[in-house]
């Protein structure tokens, strides 16, 4: 790690970080005919080859533009800063960079270009177990690890009891690590990063196989020990941790930071980026489902029915599930019903479109129709879906129950809780199996 070129306020510096991996090879080391034939192919796809061309050199016929060749870039010119005392979150998708960017940050990675600076002491929580020797119990695997941060043993029994109270592990303290469960470990390994005192404390998403109550706990530590002045760098799937207790969030995506503020506009735009075709399936007229009297033609779920379809919606905000048919045959009745299972597969709710006393009626319903193409959307308040994945079910027909046209697990979408609703609690929130009277309309579109 070079000097940082930052304040002294400055604890962490990342200045155009990028790091590149070899695909299908133990190491970053090339002879010197692979480096002749790998600089040729890159002077070819500069100069020589047309854009259809270039995407083919990518091997498997991959078109990211991460890949090039047998190189796979995890970072490309990321640049930050981070203060004493900021609680930072990072956010991204599945293989995003964001474990690569920590394992820089931690020293276990070398990045291939750009500079990095992380002034002080660091502890990292990067995956469970790292850090412990199996075969060492915890009771020696606490001074083990202080000792690598460069502590005395005298520092270390100091602090000894505060991490043990914490890691709630005391009974196992002379057991082996090896035989510690996964929870287990993640408690010890917690403790001892968060109370050996480092100046930066680096959380990867490990903290996830802890109970609900530790993640709470966890959480509590982080914030203060940014109080204190330290800082905190957190990579988490739980939105509604990273929105209560960061002050600030970084957004990584294809290898690249694409928002840098606070957290709630990086979660937004998190979100958005996570849309895609899943949140809508769509038939053409001669593979739709149909009977003699109905066609079903679309089903999407959104938060307005104008807005581009997404499988991602935060829970603060309603839900609107749009199913599009066409009614082929005069004067047909035709009634839609949705049937909503969480991710478990347990059944949450069933709505018809059916007369509401609480809401707008759907003047539609039991009545004949002309023919022609209608849109039908049921809308589910915000703040009344747990966050999970749901997977949605449609029934047209004549009558409710008795269904002429039954699709089964059409699309899914997952609920989002990004902290608008809760503050102290940061874990997963439990509810009830719900049957709701919701609010349903219908137009004709022509």
């Amino acid at each position: 790690m070079k000097p940082m070129d930052a304040s002294h306020n400055t604890t962490i510096h990342v200045d155009r970080v990028s790091k590149r991996f070899r695909l299908g090879s133990g190491n970053e080391y090339s002879r010197l005919t692979e480096v002749i034939a790998s600089n040729a192919k890159d002077w070819l796809k500069r100069n020589l080859l047309g854009a259809e061309a270039k995407v083919a050199f990518n091997k498997e016929g991959r078109n990211d533009e991460r890949f090039e060749g047998n190189d796979f870039w995890a970072l490309r010119d990321v640049s930050f800063s981070i203060a004493r005392g900021e609680v930072v979150g990072v956010v991204g998708h599945n293989g995003a960079g964001k474990s690569t960017l920590l394992k820089i940050l931690s020293r276990i990675v070398t990045p291939t270009s750009g500079r990095v600076g992380v002034r002080g002491r660091v502890g990292s929580l990067l995956e469970v177990g790292t850090g412990f020797h199996p075969e060492l119990t915890g009771r020696e695997n606490i001074f083990l690890n202080g000792a690598i941060l460069g502590l005395k043993r005298a520092e270390i029994k100091k602090r000894f009891e505060q991490i043990v109270e914490f890691a709630e592990i005391s009974p196992f303290l002379d057991t082996p690590v090896k035989r510690y469960s996964s929870g287990m470990t993640v408690r010890l390994g917690f403790s001892v990063a968060a109370h050996l005192q480092p100046d930066v404390l680096i959380i990867d998403e490990v903290l996830s196989v802890g109970d609900q109550a530790f993640q709470r706990k966890c959480m509590g530590k982080a914030t203060e020990l940014g109080s204190e002045g330290r800082t905190v760098l957190v990579v988490s799937h739980n939105l509604a941790a990273i929105s209560n207790m960061c002050s600030r969030a970084l957004l990584i995506d294809s290898g690249k930071l694409a928002m840098d503020g606070v957290p709630s506009q990086v979660i937004e735009k998190y979100l958005h980026s996570m849309n895609s075709i899943d949140g809508l399936v769509e038939w053409g007229e001669q593979e739709a489902p149909q009977s003699s009297t109905v066609r079903l033609r679309r089903v999407a779920v959104g938060g307005t029915v104008s807005d581009t379809p997404t499988p991602q919606v935060d829970i603060d905000r309603e839900i609107e599930l749009m199913v599009e048919y066409d009614v082929i045959q005069a004067d047909a009745v035709n009634c839609v019903q949705i049937h909503l299972r969480d991710e478990t597969g347990v059944f949450v709710f069933s709505s018809a479109n059916a007369p509401s006393m609480n809401s707008g009626s759907d003047t539609t319903f039991g009545r004949p129709l002309q023919q022609g193409r209608y849109r039908t959307v049921c809308r589910v308040p915000a703040n009344f879906l747990n966050d999970s994945r749901y997977v949605v079910s449609v029934n047209l027909g004549p009558e409710v129950g008795q269904p002429s046209i039954a699709c089964e697990s059409v699309l899914t979408f997952v609920v989002h809780d990004t902290g608008a609703m809760r503050r102290e609690y940061l874990g997963s929130w439990y509810g009830p199996v719900i049957r709701p009277r919701l609010d349903w309309s219908t137009q004709s579109l022509g």
